[in-house]
């Protein structure tokens, strides 16, 4: 059940900085009870995650992570690159999953979309999961340059996120979504 509330109100926006990837832009607000504020909110386009499921295990992805300086498993994502014309969630699906590991898949069955970091930011993502796998050759971005992927078991997957080496906050809740479509109704 959602409850409706009294909803902030925006002010004035001004947009602070913009790259290819991103804006940030800060909003003067007023609360409901009157009062005013600011809220910086970045807008970054949306992405999907993918999750290769095959044999009872998935299909993941490793790379180097600048922000956090370590390499870094999790499953198959992305957005469109700048300057692209879009297209639907599940094609960027497809498009991210062989991109990043050159496989095919059969079927593409969307589990739901969720939020990226709703109290900074607008940015969404749609969950889906690949069956029928079949492999081919990947095509990385420049910046996957270094991106390997790997086939894990499910326990070895849960065990990764116990021990902190699979960590991706999207990919976690991705998993969450794909647990949630397994239990019986």
């Amino acid at each position: 059940m959602t409850h409706e509330g009294p909803r902030i109100e925006q002010l004035s926006t001004r947009e602070v900085y913009r790259n290819a990837w991103l804006a940030l832009r800060e909003d003067e607000v007023a609360f409901p009870d009157g009062s005013t504020g600011l809220y910086s909110v970045v807008d970054k386009p949306d992405f999907v995650v993918v999750l290769a499921h095959e044999d009872d295990g998935f299909w993941l992805v490793q790379q180097y992570r600048y922000p956090v300086g370590r390499r870094c498993w999790e499953f198959p994502q992305g957005g469109w690159p700048p300057g692209h014309g879009g297209g639907t969630p599940a094609e960027l699906a497809a498009a991210e999953l062989r991109e990043e590991t050159g496989l095919r898949a059969q079927a593409l069955t969307h589990l739901g979309r969720l939020h990226a970091a709703y109290g900074f930011c607008s940015q969404g993502f749609d969950v889906f999961v690949a069956t029928g796998l079949t492999p081919g050759s990947s095509d990385p971005e420049a910046t996957e340059s270094d991106m390997v992927h790997a086939w894990r078991s499910e326990a070895d997957l849960r065990d990764m996120i116990g021990d902190g080496e699979f960590s991706d906050a999207h990919s976690v809740a991705a998993l969450a979504l794909f647990d949630l479509l397994r239990q019986p109704q």
